[in-house]
């Protein structure tokens, strides 16, 4: 509470105190002008579309069924590395959910986790595409689309379905290959090469 004291004297302070008249309000009106940067740009845009460098296809892939498992290498890729992965014995560093997404979602998403699982220095990654048994035609769409995506990135060494308590064949293990960065750092402390 405050005295009458105080509010007198609260009083006197902003006797000088105007009511501002100007309603407050952003200016939303565009200007009517255009300036020279902006032709520019309407210009660079209508010039050159936007480039997707995404290499990943958005054609028609051979469709696979809900059980399918999904397997691959690449030449190189030891057998015992593989097998490993497999069995799911590596621990899993990072996780994709790609549940109740477009293909083309999908595809956008797989190109950024991959490249930032290669940028980090993650290895040993899982993707989740689910199973797509509740599709009345039986056929598991993103899953049959990142049984080609995978292969088509050369920052994936390997993959395989997932072991059962990791999902089975809605989910993928992935080997990614490792940076620039973590190799060099191999070398270094190795010695070779």
């Amino acid at each position: 509470m405050t005295t009458k004291e105080e509010r007198l004297s609260f009083l006197e302070e902003m006797k000088d105190v105007r009511r501002i008249r100007k309603p407050n309000r952003a200016e939303v009106t565009t200007p009517r002008e255009l300036t020279p940067g902006h032709l520019e740009r309407q210009r660079a845009a209508v010039e050159k579309p936007l480039r997707d460098t995404n290499p990943l296809t958005s054609d028609m892939v051979e469709p696979l069924t809900a059980h399918d498992v999904l397997s691959w290498q690449r030449p190189g890729v030891q057998h015992g590395v593989f097998r490993k992965l497999r069995l799911g014995q590596y621990p899993i560093e990072a996780r994709l959910d790609l549940h109740r997404m477009t293909v083309e979602q999908s595809r956008r998403e797989v190109f950024r986790f991959i490249g930032d699982c290669v940028r980090y220095g993650l290895r040993s990654v899982i993707i989740l595409h689910g199973k797509g048994e509740r599709n009345p035609d039986g056929i598991a769409q993103l899953k049959s689309y990142l049984a080609k995506w995978l292969p088509e990135l050369d920052d994936v060494l390997a993959f395989h379905s997932a072991q059962k308590h990791h999902g089975g064949t809605g989910a993928v293990y992935v080997m990614v290959r490792k940076s620039d960065r973590d190799k060099q750092h191999n070398r270094e402390i190795h010695g070779s090469r």
